[in-house]
């Protein structure tokens, strides 16, 4: 059985460092903490065959991840930056889905005991202006990615 606790884990503590911003898994990363930052939402779980009964199971697991842009807090008046808002989604892209060019290897290889990954895919995406999510009021925008794990027990 794989356990998705190990994956989120994983998922976060990747984009954490890849990035060097932090991520919060489901909620802000830090009580009040302004933007930038991502979160980190589990949002699907599938199994083939016999749910959690067979230790032998694939699943395939999607996360959400969602870049958050804000205001320069030396800024005044400062809002979100789409520049900023889409160098974070194109961080998040690379992260899960770069491949080195020279050896096909992903760049971040899942690193959790006994799994191993057998694809990973972009499911959504959509963000920045228009199509995305823009709060004016707290000068932020927000850029949504769903990321698809196919995983079996290694």
């Amino acid at each position: 059985m794989i356990e998705k606790r190990l994956v989120t884990n994983w998922l976060v503590n990747t984009l954490a460092t890849a990035s060097g911003m932090p991520v919060g898994s489901g909620r802000q990363p830090a009580d009040g903490m302004p933007p930038p930052f991502y979160l980190a939402y589990s949002v699907d779980t599938s199994v083939s065959g016999a749910p959690l009964a067979d230790f032998s199971e694939d699943a395939s697991f999607v996360y959400q991840i969602t870049s958050v842009s804000g205001p320069d807090p030396d800024v005044a008046q400062s809002t979100a930056d789409l520049d900023q808002l889409e160098w974070m989604a194109d961080k998040a892209r690379t992260t899960f889905l770069g491949r080195d060019a020279g050896t096909g290897l992903w760049l971040h290889p899942m690193t959790v005991p006994g799994i191993s990954c057998m694809a990973r895919s972009l499911e959504v995406e959509w963000g920045g202006m228009p199509g995305g999510t823009s709060e004016q009021e707290a000068a932020m925008m927000t850029y949504v990615q769903r990321f698809r794990f196919n995983l079996t027990p290694a």
